[in-house]
């Protein structure tokens, strides 16, 4: 006698995704196109957007530009880009379904530029230092808390998970939490180009399979052959239940003027399943996760946390957006040779170092000064107000803060 045994084994979990709920519909690609994340509206990054689908969601607390996809298709042959939103913020894709990429997207910097402009960055990344106007208007630095400096026939690199061609010390985590590009090569003073742009960054968090059979890049623009620096690659993130395809994930340094090319950028890969070869520069260790794994956004609330309060006594906005002239100002100040700013931190012990940097549009190279303890507001959350006196240029600058923790 015979006797058959039929047991049946679970199917396996998908991973839980935050707010993938479809609500911006499929995004199929089908043919060269660029996605244009001023369109965003803006608003809370995991509410429903099914009025405006496809559009996505600039949420300014989390600076991001959302987008919440049933699937994402990007055909052979195509090649999907996006336009900045004006805050230049990031891209995440939260998907409820599959990721196949079998053309190119693209998050690259763009190359060198002619003056007055700055080339413009991956969205999430930072511009390239300004080329030589004329005989009053001299290049400047690149931006981004890794910009290249610019100097006499050449622009240093910008660096980022790596440093630049004679640029300045790395920035960020491995893991990419939170979500930043890459900065800006320094421009020449002799010439009139600018420096290359950094990189963009994004987030792909997929319920189930993403699969690249082509390219996800985010590279950072070229400086001219003749004096900028390159940007920095930028950052790439996936988070996926099931990771596949024998494509390319690249986040490259542009090229510079003879060794001052761009560092790498930063790529983080977290999967249950790991059934690729893809071809990942910078290389990085994948983190494995098990099929219960509700994937981590964005950094958790006692995160440590840094803003600039004031400069000069005048109110910083919420939402800066360091855009030259084109918006206006964040903050306009007197003619003067100095002012102080405020800078608040949240979560950061007062053993660690709070670094403003200020990187003029032209005529300067960026400067940094370390800020000092000026009261500690609270213990419970630890707030504390750091001030620092910063050197002014007249014309437009962009002022930065970053925390190095003991």
């Amino acid at each position: 006698m015979l006797f058959v045994f039929l047991c049946v084994l679970p199917a396996q979990a998908a991973i839980t995704i935050p707010g993938a709920d479809g609500s911006d519909s499929a995004l199929e690609i089908t043919a060269t196109t660029v996605i244009d994340l001023s369109e965003a509206v803006t608003g809370v990054w995991d509410a429903d957007n099914s009025a405006n689908a496809g559009k996505g969601i600039y949420d300014s607390e989390k600076w991001a530009v959302v987008f919440k996809y049933s699937s994402v298709t990007i055909d052979a042959g195509a090649t999907l880009s996006f336009s900045n939103h004006p805050s230049r913020a990031p891209v995440v894709w939260l998907v409820s379904g599959n990721v196949t990429i079998d053309g190119t997207v693209s998050l690259d910097g763009q190359g060198y530029q002619t003056p007055p402009f700055n080339s413009q960055p991956g969205p999430g990344g930072f511009r390239g230092g300004a080329g030589t106007y004329d005989n009053w208007v001299k290049a400047g630095s690149g931006l981004g808390p890794g910009g290249g400096q610019r100097a006499s026939s050449v622009g240093y690199g910008g660096s980022y998970g790596s440093i630049g061609g004679n640029g300045p010390e790395r920035y960020g985590n491995q893991s990419l939490i939170p979500l930043i590009g890459g900065s800006g090569g320094g421009s020449d003073i002799n010439g009139t180009k600018s420096g290359g742009a950094g990189g963009g960054a994004i987030l792909i968090a997929c319920k189930n399979t993403l699969s690249v059979n082509g390219v996800l890049r985010s590279n950072g623009g070229n400086g001219y052959s003749n004096g900028p620096g390159g940007g920095s690659g930028g950052g790439i993130r996936l988070v996926a239940d099931i990771l596949a395809g024998t494509g390319t994930v690249n986040a490259l340094g542009g090229d510079g003027y003879d060794t001052y090319d761009g560092g790498l950028g930063r790529i983080s890969i977290e999967r249950v399943v790991n059934d690729n070869t893809l071809v990942v520069v910078p290389e990085t260790d994948p983190i494995h996760l098990s099929s219960e794994t509700t994937a981590t956004l964005w950094p958790p609330d006692n995160a440590p946390k840094v803003k600039i309060l004031s400069i000069g006594g005048k109110t910083t906005p919420d939402d800066p957006r360091s855009s030259f002239g084109t918006y206006g100002a964040d903050v306009a100040l007197p003619e003067v040779s100095s002012t102080q700013v405020v800078v608040e931190t949240t979560n950061v012990e007062q053993e660690s170092q709070v670094i403003v940097r200020v990187t003029p549009r032209f005529n300067a190279n960026y400067t940094t000064v370390n800020a000092t303890v000026d009261k500690v507001v609270s213990t419970e959350p630890l707030v504390i107000h750091w001030i620092a006196d910063l050197d002014v240029n007249v014309g437009y600058s962009a002022v930065q803060v970053k925390v190095v923790r003991p």
